[in-house]
């Protein structure tokens, strides 16, 4: 049967939180599970909804913990230890302040950056060495509290970036799942102007727009 995946897409359960930009990785588990038509469990499994099933050849598990950001390492640990996955084979995605609304930095490993559902991860995990897509929402305004921000919806002007990074993370987990990590990280890295064109997608020359 080969091994099973992990990918855990970060955010807050409730409907006022659907659309914000702290759930954009809720957003991206969705978009995951609708490419390849696998649904959402309605009973939590570990303290998540989860959708099991075949991505890019791969036995993966779908995951939105339910737990509340700042708890989402129970989840992820729970889930993990369930189906006995180790750290290299866990991905989690989840919002970052400090990179442009719809820019995506992939890693195979690091700290939380005070991501505080990172911290915890790490912290139930017990080791910080496991694959992660950090997909950028912006920095708040002015001098906007950051935790009231966070919870805001994208503005309109940002809705088509933002969408395209969503569809970007579907195939950034894909090629994690049949490539491995680097190759994901050479080929979608940045924004859809500036990250690495696929192998069957030619080369588009550099814009004046392009974010480094």
């Amino acid at each position: 049967m080969g091994d099973l995946y992990l990918v855990a897409g970060l955010g807050n359960p409730g409907r006022e939180y659907e659309n914000t930009r702290h759930n954009v990785g809720f957003m991206c588990a969705d978009a995951l599970a609708q490419a390849h038509g696998l649904a959402f469990d309605p009973k939590k499994r570990s303290k998540a909804r989860t959708a099991t099933g075949h991505v890019a050849g791969q036995r993966v598990v779908i995951a939105k913990p339910q737990t509340f950001m700042n708890l989402s390492g129970s989840a992820v640990q729970g889930l993990a230890a369930f189906y006995k996955i180790p750290p290299e084979r866990i991905l989690v995605i989840y919002d970052d302040l400090d990179l442009p609304a719809g820019m995506l930095r992939i890693r195979p490993k690091g700290g939380s950056g005070g991501h505080k559902g990172m911290t915890d991860i790490i912290r139930r995990l017990g080791t910080q060495d496991f694959p992660r897509i950090r997909f950028g929402i912006g920095r708040p305004p002015g001098r906007m509290d950051p935790a009231a921000y966070v919870l805001r919806p994208f503005d309109r002007d940002e809705l088509p970036q933002v969408q395209d990074s969503i569809e970007r993370v579907v195939g950034a987990v894909e090629t994690w799942l049949r490539e491995g990590i680097d190759t994901a990280m050479n080929r979608y890295n940045g924004t859809g102007d500036d990250a690495a064109p696929s192998p069957d997608q030619p080369a588009q020359p550099a814009t004046p727009d392009s974010l480094s």
